[in-house]
């Protein structure tokens, strides 16, 4: 995603910051990246630029920025809006929304009992893997590490064929994709389409 942006940005014309070093990198950044087989319909981009903007210029900027990136977008990506914020500003995620589209098959009494008994729970205990943090050796195996995820879990629905999660992400972390199936006993052949983050709430600093 930070590549297809890149390269849109490359070709509108858009001045980026680059970092410095024998490396320099682009000034841009996706505070909450979408896990690997997810589809998303909101996606937060960071980036900086070369250009101090004034209060009276902000709508005006937006607006040309917003028109140039979407004119070189692929088919399929769309930018819903552009805003001007100050570069001190740094935005933190704190919640996500997923929806998972289940087979009509799998929609049953022991599927919302499951969800019920869940949400019903204290505590929701999963083992999850995690990488070693020493640095002395280059290849390590993955360590496993218990997780108490239900105080990640704001909210389960059963809407129609659809199950939408709400998830709470704080400094502690978050659930993730792979756990949320986990807990519900789903796995991706049980579902009808691709898992959707359809909405994220964010507090900015």
């Amino acid at each position: 995603m930070l590549s297809l942006f890149q390269r849109a940005c490359v070709r509108a014309g858009l001045k980026i910051q680059y970092s410095q070093g024998f490396n320099p990198r682009p000034r841009m950044s996706l505070p909450l990246p979408r896990p690997v087989g997810v589809e998303s319909d909101d996606e937060l981009l960071c980036l900086r630029v070369h250009k101090s903007i004034s209060a009276q210029e902000h709508k005006c900027i937006s607006e040309q920025v917003h028109k140039s990136i979407s004119a070189q977008l692929p088919e399929g990506c769309k930018l819903i809006s552009v805003n001007v914020a100050k570069a001190s500003v740094s935005f933190q995620p704190c919640s996500a929304t997923y929806v998972l589209a289940v087979r009509k098959e799998y929609l049953n009494e022991k599927l919302k009992a499951k969800i019920e008994r869940l949400l019903e729970s204290e505590s929701l205990s999963l083992e999850r893997q995690i990488k070693a943090q020493d640095t002395r050796h280059k290849t390590q195996d993955p360590i496993l590490k218990k997780v108490d995820v239900r105080g990640f879990l704001k909210s389960i629905e059963l809407v129609g064929n659809s199950i939408i999660v709400e998830c709470k992400i704080s400094t502690d972390g978050s659930i993730r994709v792979d756990e949320i199936l986990k807990l519900l006993e789903l796995d991706v052949e049980k579902l009808a389409s691709p898992i959707r983050r359809t909405r994220v709430q964010w507090k900015n600093d």
